[in-house]
């Protein structure tokens, strides 16, 4: 088995720069209406970035977290490729959360885990 994350968008090639950017994945191989992006390690799960005639509704059902050590550094650097900060840094259950939306209106997180917790040995 092999995950792939799957996020439909409005203009997949557009998208395809900041989630590049955003993740340090380089584009794939891949036909219209999908771009692939990949992670150049392979150690995490391919993003297709998949165009879709609807607009998007509402909240998102799933979204991606993004786990760092500085959450301010991230959300500036993703604020300067494109994203907007939907709701400010916050404390959630010990986690500092900060929600963003990336240039298409997909919502994601940037999240720095409690100090002790064994995930910030992974980032």
């Amino acid at each position: 088995m092999r995950l792939v994350v799957v996020l439909d968008c409005d203009d997949a090639d557009a998208l395809a720069d900041f989630w590049a950017s955003a993740l340090g994945y380089r584009r794939g191989p891949f036909g219209s209406p999908y771009v692939r992006l990949t992670d150049p390690r392979g150690r995490w799960p391919d993003l297709l970035l998949q165009q879709v005639p609807e607009p998007k509704g509402g909240k998102n059902r799933m979204h991606l977290d993004l786990q760092v050590r500085d959450v301010d550094d991230e959300v500036r650097r993703l604020v300067a490729a494109g994203a907007t900060v939907i709701a400010p840094a916050h404390d959630d259950e010990g986690f500092l959360t900060v929600v963003l939306a990336d240039p298409q209106g997909n919502e994601f997180c940037v999240i720095r885990p409690p100090d002790g917790d064994p995930r910030l040995d992974e980032i």
